[in-house]
């Protein structure tokens, strides 16, 4: 019943209107956030400035842990793990759930490849211009390249969750080319 209500909400944020385009540019200054975080179920704090001194990080927003999209972009993110860190990029997924289902989300979605934090109160959502509205808690589905000097290198949006992980591999491998 859970499932079928957030996709209910889902659908419905993306009838009225949630945005189709990333609001942060190419070049402009990426928020820095620390927030808590989970990979394989062992919590931390994921602090973006220190991930980023080991290279170019993937910061991507899904609406929410255990929906389909959010599942199969999951799925697509841990699968393509190895070319991320073959180019020296790491990849953050975002959203508004709790600790405890992203733990279960990191584990059995993610298996296990990289890490997923929670912004409950949506500051980052906000921040990077990701909340999918005022009328719901969920992130819109949107994927930056952040470069190491903490500039936003690619950004896209869409809800179909199909294109975030080859769109933002060619720009990790466009940034490693310079």
């Amino acid at each position: 019943m859970k499932m079928l209500l957030h996709g209910l909400i889902l659908s419905l944020a993306a009838a009225l209107g949630s945005p189709a385009f990333a609001a942060l540019k190419t070049g402009d200054k990426a928020p820095d956030f620390t927030a808590p975080a989970t990979l394989g179920g062992k919590d931390f704090t994921f602090h973006l400035a220190d991930a980023l001194k080991k290279g170019p990080v993937v910061v991507y927003f899904y609406p929410a842990a255990f929906t389909s999209g959010c599942t199969v972009e999951a799925h697509d993110f841990a699968e393509a793990m190895p070319k991320y860190q073959a180019l020296g990029a790491s990849v953050i997924g975002v959203s508004h759930d709790d600790m405890a289902t992203l733990g279960k989300f990191s584990v059995s979605e993610c298996q296990s490849k990289f890490p997923v934090a929670s912004d409950s109160s949506r500051a980052i959502m906000k921040s990077y211009d990701a909340a999918m509205g005022f009328l719901t808690p969920y992130a819109d589905r949107v994927s930056y390249v952040v470069a190491p000097d903490g500039k936003i290198a690619f950004a896209y949006s869409a809800l179909d969750p199909d294109e975030h992980v080859s769109r933002t591999l060619k720009a990790v491998a466009a940034l490693k080319a310079k």
